[in-house]
């Protein structure tokens, strides 16, 4: 009977651990969005009016939208990355418990 409760303890354990990672990087993504949706109204054209006939280039925000956002990920990727490891880590130690001591997956994952 313990050895089963410490089974599933175990499991709980487990599976919250791999919910933390994830929320970690789900935060990464929302700081990194929330940046972006800042720095917005920076991309935009100085300009709104056409200067000697020329009408503004269209595909020029959103290459520098592209830039700005590969920047800003480029800076957080390292952390992203061993994230994603450590998910994956925590993924495959789930299912090998699991595998190995018969439990089914949880429905709150």
């Amino acid at each position: 009977m313990t050895i089963v409760l410490d089974r599933s303890a175990q499991l709980a354990r487990m599976e919250e651990a791999r919910r933390q990672t994830q929320r970690q990087l789900d935060m990464i993504d929302r700081q990194i969005t929330r940046r972006m949706t800042a720095l917005i109204p920076q991309l935009q054209p100085r300009r709104t009016a056409y200067r000697r006939g020329k009408p503004p280039d269209p595909g020029a925000f959103l290459e520098r939208y592209r830039a700005n956002l590969a920047a800003l990920t480029a800076e957080r990727q390292p952390e992203i990355d061993a994230l994603a490891r450590k998910l994956a880590r925590q993924d495959r130690a789930i299912a090998a418990f699991r595998e190995r001591h018969g439990s089914a997956p949880s429905q709150a994952a």
